[in-house]
């Protein structure tokens, strides 16, 4: 590669792991990127775009997955220091106490142990079916604002962003985005990174059915007096949360249910989201109406944003992370790197994987195809995420 090459890239996808990736490549300073996708940060919410939904706390579930944890411990490192008071992503981001309450059979976290101020709870600070927990300092993103400054982030170092309707990858080989922006000219597409999510399944060129929707619900709600956040996870696999943000909103949760591609909140599980947040933070009934008696939902009631819902973007055998060589016509062999599959793991795995797709992208553009052009090169995992 040499060095006076600017190389074309195209990023599928604008989701967080789209933007972050785009990101992470065009600081390298050798790259133009351009992101291609149907829709973006700035468009109204819909199950059609699934990080507008998300909560996002940085709490790693990697356990033993080796590869997760780097990925994890990666991205916590960056985001810790994006939240730095006076940094430009302050705003984004609240720092705050994290505490996980188990009821299942975890028995120790020493994959967090890299986390700022971590402890185990004594018996006596458990608090519902919990029978271990631990707690640790960590980020909440308000999301649709964190969303917005990696967008923006990435058009003010000369990105380019562009709406389209893309049926397979290879419509982007033989003219660049030329015939999406009616242009005469083009440039060659150097590689193309695939961060489609869910999209992945039905993209061509694609048409990985390993992913699967994995369907979540939760309830927003508007408690600005709560600045810690709650994990409950319980024997039987329901977990729930509370997630404060930095404008004073606080996230409640939630729901993994696998295959259900419904796109819009159910009543019946909105009111028993509230209920299981309720009683895991009860702090989130408004002071006033905890002054001399126990809250209830209907203390909920008024201080509701919305519910939502959306659809985690999960794969059988965790995030695919590796190249593959396609067809490029007249050109010969094209790398295109895939960064997807990501499941809950999206916001909080986002810069290492970012990183882990950059190195396959250099390796791959400094070395050329392989012999065997149908060896995939990449970063195993069987982390199906959460």
């Amino acid at each position: 590669m040499a060095d006076n090459h600017i190389n074309e890239i195209i990023v599928i996808g604008a989701g967080v792991i789209g933007l972050t990736t785009a990101l992470r490549i065009q600081e390298q300073g050798a790259y133009r990127v351009t992101i291609v996708a149907e829709t973006f940060p700035t468009d109204p919410k819909s199950s059609r775009y699934t990080s507008h939904w998300a909560g996002a706390h940085h709490v790693s579930h990697a356990y033993n997955d080796q590869r997760q944890r780097k990925l994890d411990q990666d991205t916590f490192h960056a985001l810790w220091q994006l939240s730095e008071p006076g940094g430009a992503a302050e705003g984004c981001f609240l720092r705050h106490t994290q505490t996980e309450y188990h009821g299942d059979d975890l028995i120790d976290a020493e994959w967090l142990d890299y986390m700022p101020d971590f402890k185990y709870l004594d018996t006596n600070e458990l608090r519902g079916p919990a029978k271990m927990g631990f707690s640790f300092s960590t980020v909440t993103m308000n999301t649709p604002v964190y969303l917005n400054w990696l967008m923006t982030t990435f058009l003010a170092k000369n990105g380019t962003m562009l709406r389209v309707s893309l049926q397979h990858i290879s419509q982007l080989l033989e003219r660049g985005t030329s015939p999406y922006t009616g242009a005469h000219s083009y440039r060659d597409v150097d590689a193309i990174v695939v961060c489609a999510g869910l999209g992945a399944r039905n993209l061509g060129g694609v048409e990985d059915k390993d992913v699967y929707p994995i369907r979540g619900q939760t309830v927003l709600l508007r408690a600005p007096w709560i600045k810690f956040g709650r994990t409950m996870t319980e024997a039987d696999g329901t977990y729930t949360y509370t997630m404060p943000r930095s404008n004073g909103d606080v996230l409640c949760g939630g729901t993994r249910v696998p295959n259900d591609w419904y796109p819009i909140p159910r009543p019946e599980i909105t009111e028993d989201i509230l209920a299981r947040a309720l009683q895991l933070t009860p702090e989130l009934a408004p002071p006033q109406t905890r002054v001399d008696r126990e809250p209830t939902i209907e203390d909920l009631r008024p201080i509701i944003i919305e519910p939502g819902c959306g659809l985690r973007p999960g794969r059988k055998g965790g995030i695919r992370l590796e190249v593959e060589w396609v067809d490029a016509p007249a050109r010969g062999k094209v790398p295109v790197v895939y960064n997807y599959g990501h499941s809950g793991y999206g916001f909080l795995s986002s810069w290492g994987s970012a990183s882990m797709a950059l190195d396959l992208l250099e390796s791959a553009l400094t070395t050329g195809a392989p012999t065997n052009v149908n060896i995939c090169v990449g970063h195993p995992s069987g982390n199906p995420g959460n």
